[in-house]
């Protein structure tokens, strides 16, 4: 079997770019991949649609403010031991979110050239602390046993040292099957769920979020029956419950304590009938820890209020909700040309804003998604990135930093009080306190989120 670099030669190096990718890697086509966020894209329209919507934007930062942020008690301690001198100043300065801002990382060392390589690198850590990792299973082996696993490996190690947390996606999906699987559909999924449970097992702690099944709501389509027919008639005998309870329970089995997501493009009612509802154990209770939600727009903008009404739907699950796959383009497609202008990527950096503010202010979602991080081979060939495909940031890019590392970031200063105690008022995450000490600057590093009661203290070395 080639390797994934040689596999990728067969493909051209600058087609390795996402999930559709892939796909066309073994033949597919995306004109029949329209989804429901397309269908049902749109601005808000009326004076009932504009009242809901200035209502939810208005609201937003009271929200954030509420569900976001946090007032925190440090007893900051020196390298005696002892708690700093009353009247003293620490400087404070979040160094991470808690919330996961976040895009798939698939071209991570893939871009065109080394110049694109770096500038992909330096673009994605200044702003994200979320990845998602390719493991399309007709991909990711193409020969049996024998799994890419070095790609994996060198995508968590360069997260690990950017502090970027992993997510794997997916383990099940029965878009495309691999061309070796066994012909008897029980079979196949047998072999299906001993590869959930390896890659689960495999990855433990390099990475602990999986995307399980992907899509099983409208797992049928003519698509699914055409590209994976054995796949597709073993869901069909077990049901759509069965099957997605198994995958479950086999990456459950491999790793107790990873966080595992059911992820869909729907968000009509068919997704939590046929899906979510079904995927609980013997006692009722949910075997998924997340629901992913998908965001595609290639076909036209939600609007804030259709963002507020799907978080509101599935919110009533009580589980944490991710945007999982998020896409605003910046340009209209003209023939077969779909290309990103001024125009659009200012309408883009708009769109995009408002659309983060939505999701960060409720308080069920705890990540969002971005599809495609540069325009350079995105799905679609569509203008989908955060930054062009000469890797400069489009204004999408630096509006998403003005709000993540500028209007949600903390930065602030403090004075020791009685007891030792400072206290400030911040975003949830990572910090670091600063102070000096006869003319030597003290370092140490503490994490808070809402479920922090009590005081933190930080070591100063």
């Amino acid at each position: 079997m080639p390797s994934f670099a040689e596999g990728l030669k067969l493909l051209r190096k600058e087609d390795f770019m996402n999930r559709r990718d892939f796909l066309k890697a073994v033949g597919v086509g995306t004109a029949s991949l329209t989804t429901l966020a397309s269908v049902l894209a749109g601005q808000e329209r009326g004076t009932g649609g504009k009242r809901a919507r200035d209502e939810i934007l208005d609201q937003a930062d009271a929200r954030i403010e509420k569900c976001r942020k946090g007032d925190v008690v440090l007893r900051p301690v020196g390298p005696d031991g002892k708690s700093l001198k009353k009247g003293s100043t620490v400087e404070i300065r979040q160094t991470r979110h808690k919330f996961l801002f976040g895009c798939n990382i698939f071209k991570l060392g893939r871009c065109r050239t080394p110049d694109d390589n770096a500038a992909y690198e330096k673009h994605f850590a200044a702003l994200l602390n979320f990845a998602t990792l390719p493991f399309y299973w007709w991909y990711y082996e193409r020969q049996r046993g024998k799994p890419d696993d070095d790609r994996t490996e060198e995508i968590i190690h360069w997260c690990k040292a950017h502090n970027v947390t992993t997510k794997g996606h997916p383990l099940a999906w029965n878009w495309v099957q691999p061309r070796w699987l066994p012909d008897e559909p029980e079979a196949a999924m047998q072999a299906q769920f001993k590869r959930i449970e390896r890659c689960v097992r495999r990855f433990k702690n390099g990475i602990d979020i999986w995307d399980v099944v992907n899509e099983a709501t409208h797992y049928d389509r003519p698509e699914c029956k055409e590209r994976a027919p054995i796949l597709t008639e073993a869901i069909r005998r077990m049901g759509i419950g069965a099957y997605v309870r198994g995958a479950f329970k086999a990456a459950r089995k491999a790793n107790p304590k990873a966080t595992l997501v059911i992820n869909d493009y729907r968000t009509d009612p068919s997704y939590a009938e046929k899906v979510i509802s079904q995927l609980i154990d013997d006692n009722k209770q949910p075997l998924y820890d997340v629901i992913g939600i998908q965001s595609h727009m290639h076909g036209g903008y939600w609007g804030a209020q259709r963002a507020w009404e799907v978080c509101e739907q599935f919110a009533k699950f009580g589980k944490p909700l991710h945007f999982t796959e998020t896409t605003v383009v910046s340009g209209s497609r003209k023939g077969q040309r779909w290309d990103t202008t001024p125009e659009g990527e200012k309408r883009q950096a708009e769109q995009v804003a408002e659309f983060y503010r939505v999701l960060f202010s409720h308080p069920a979602v705890e990540a969002v998604t971005w599809w495609d991080f540069t325009d350079q081979d995105a799905w679609q060939r569509a203008p989908a990135g955060l930054v062009r495909a000469d890797m400069t940031p489009k204004p999408a890019y630096e509006e998403l930093e003005r709000l993540i590392k500028g209007d949600w970031w903390t930065q602030a200063a403090a004075t020791v009080a009685d007891g030792g105690k400072a206290r400030f008022r911040g975003f949830f995450g990572q910090f670091e306190v600063t102070t000096q000490i006869g003319g030597l600057k003290l370092t140490g590093t503490f994490w808070f989120d809402k479920t922090t009661k009590e005081i933190i203290e930080v070591r100063l070395s």
